[in-house]
Parts: C-alpha cells; structure tokens; sequence
C-alpha cells in the first residue's frame, strides 16, 4: 500500500525526521487559508498523487502570494497530472498540500528498501538529489552509496558514518545526517514499511538536513499490525477493479495489452505472461484466482477480465493442484451465464480432475472456446485469436 506525501511526513515528524510545515487541502480556498495560517511570504503547492516525477508535469508550483496560491491550486485541483509514473491517461488529483517555503543550498537522495539479493535493508544515498534514481544509477553509479544493515544488530553509528562519508559531508553534517538516518530506518522497521524514499534531501545553509519530499510504501499483508495507517490508504488512487478484485479473493492487475489471462499461481501467471510476450502478444492483466477458487470466484474474473474494452481474447492456464480444474470449469460455464463472454477463451487445464474438467467444457457446447494442448500451444493460440 502506498500513501501520499503529506501522509508520509506526518509519519517522518513521529520518529523525529525533519520537514517543512505544511497542511493538506483539497479546495482553492481552503489551500489559500493554509497558507495564510502557515504564514510567511512563499509557498508550494504541490499535488498529491500516488506517482513521482509531479514537478515536471506541472504538480508543484512555487507561490511567492496569496494569489498565486489560488492561481496554482485552482490550476492543479482536479488536473489530469501526467508523470513518467502515471502512464499517458495521468492520475486526477483531489488534493493539494501547501507546504512553506524552504532555505535550500544542496540537493540529497536518501532512501531505505529491502534488497532482496542482500536479504536485508539497505540505505542508499546520493549527491544527485531532485532526479530520477535509476537514471543516476544508469549513467552515474558511482555517485550512489548503498549501506546494508543487517537487522540482527540494527543500523550502528558506523552505517550513518559510512552514508556521510560517501556523500562528502564534514563532521557537523554528519551528526545531524546521523540522526536523520537513525530516524528513517527506525520509522522503515517499526511500520514493516516496504519502501522509504526522500527526493529531494535537502541541507539548508546552516548545515542541517529537511525532508522536502517523502514517498512510503506498505507491506500489504503487515496492515493488521497498524490500522493507523491502513487508515491512509486512498482508494481513489487504486484502479477500481482491483479493488473489486480482493473482495473476491482475486490477486488482479490492469496492464495494457490484448490478451487477457486467468492463472492460479503467481509463480505460473508469470510465467503465462512471459510466454505470451514470447509469442508476440501482450498481456492485458495479472489474474490469480489463488488456491481457494470455485466457480463464482473464476466467473467474477471474467467478468472484471471482460470490463477491459482492449481484451480480444482470454487465456485460461490452470495446474490443478488445490485448485480442481472441474471448478475452474464449471466456473467458465458460469461466467458465460452472467455476463456475455463475445471472445475466444483458449483453455489450458492440467491436473486434479484435468479430464472431469475437460469433458464439461466439451459437453457444454460453446463455441468460443479453444483447448489448447500446454502452455505454449495456449499461449499461441491466444496470441493469434487477437489478430
């Protein structure tokens, strides 16, 4: 789960992180009446969307008045904001945060992530703050310092040393760095966080080190330990049919190509859409019906697979193991009932109760259905009933 910036640093404050004052709005006038109670004579408003990259799209915007403050909230509320992260429909934006200005002399980058090669958290930091990491790490690596901590003993004195040091920091910088990173990766372990990330890090002319930016993403399955922030989960950025999808027990992801896929197992759904990508065809989603289907589940798939007007054919893959290939069956039959399946659906079953399974399809009589022999045959097939 991932949360807006506004959410985040109100998490970094918790653990003693610094960052600017700011106050959340999603109305122009309420936007200009935080400004006015922040005070002062600059601002920023900057848009709140789950995606990076908001400044270049024209989500963040400087306000040296009052009126420049509702100039660029009425601008960017309700905008269609368009990032390198948002995909060229853009994500609308329903809220505006309206932070004071800040005393910027450089520009850092500080995050903590799992490294799953490591098998433990690292920190990763740059001098190259305000861009993009990956480009960094494409043309300029050796300008990223990465510090692993073993969660056995936790992040040491020596870890925060080892970050300033890399970043060519002199002694005072380094303490007050020190207690930034201390802080971070406390607030990264106490909220089983998946991801921190601060873009920029920003070190004001007297030395010290303020959050101007703040992104946090949650491990999904972690949220029954922190309601609070299973509170701050912004369901107007998440696509709605994954949504509907987990109410189903359905793991579902809206991607962009022609051929719609119906797996159990993420392990095989990957593999289904690799294969797929090999053939020369594009997946149109992620679905695992996981291990528990039946057929109202598997004919609720279909349904959400169907709402996506780019899908020209559908390919179902499934190794009964504790999902029966019968139910998986019966499942098509019934999606078929509930809502008009006007696709080819390429089936692939192997497995627990692989013949039961394909002797009801066979017997139900529709035409739209085509058995493939493996996963390749399948794979084929789909790709082809799309031209």
């Amino acid at each position: 789960m991932n949360i807006h910036e506004y959410q985040a640093k109100e998490i970094f404050r918790k653990y003693g992180v610094p960052t600017p004052r700011g106050i959340v709005a999603d109305t122009v006038e309420q936007a200009v009446e935080n400004a006015k109670e922040l005070g002062g004579n600059i601002w920023v408003v900057k848009a709140q969307i789950h995606a990076g990259g908001r400044g270049l799209g024209g989500g963040v915007k400087l306000a040296k008045s009052l009126d420049e403050v509702r100039e660029h909230a009425s601008n960017i509320l309700g905008m269609q904001l368009v990032t390198h992260q948002t995909g060229p429909e853009g994500k609308k934006v329903h809220k505006v945060y309206i932070e004071e200005g800040a005393d910027i002399q450089s520009e850092y980058y500080i995050s903590v992530v799992l490294d799953r090669a490591r098998e433990m958290p690292i920190i990763m930091a740059s001098t190259e703050g305000g861009m993009d990491i990956e480009t960094v790490a494409e043309k300029s690596p050796e300008k990223i310092v990465v510090v692993p901590i073993d969660p056995s003993i936790g992040i040491q004195g020596f870890h925060a040393r080892e970050l300033g040091f890399g970043l060519g920091l002199n002694k005072e910088e380094i303490k007050h760095m020190s207690k930034l990173v201390f802080a971070l990766y406390q607030a990264y372990m106490n909220t089983d966080a998946e991801m921190i990330e601060i873009n920029p890090l920003i070190k004001t002319s007297e030395g010290k080190f303020i959050a101007l930016d703040g992104k946090m993403g949650f491990d999904d399955n972690a949220l029954g330990r922190h309601p609070d922030i299973a509170e701050m989960r912004d369901l107007t950025e998440e696509e709605p049919t994954e949504i509907e999808a987990k109410k189903y027990g359905l793991s579902y992801i809206k991607l962009d190509g022609q051929v719609g896929c119906m797996v159990n197992g993420a392990g095989l759904a990957m593999a289904t859409m690799d294969i797929i990508k090999h053939e020369g065809g594009e997946p149109a989603n992620f679905l695992d019906v996981g291990g528990n289907a039946n057929p109202e589940t598997v004919a609720k798939g279909f349904e959400i697979i169907l709402r996506d007007p780019n899908v020209k054919a559908i390919f179902v893959n499934i190794f009964g193991g504790i999902v029966r290939c019968d139910r998986v069956a019966n499942g098509i039959l019934e999606a078929t009932k509930i809502t008009e399946v006007n696709v080819p659906v390429v089936v692939r079953l192997d497995g627990t109760n692989a013949e039961e399974a394909k002797v009801i399809l066979q017997n139900s009589q529709i035409e739209n259905i085509i058995a493939a022999e493996n996963l390749v045959d399948g794979a084929r097939k789909a790709v082809e009933a799309t031209k």
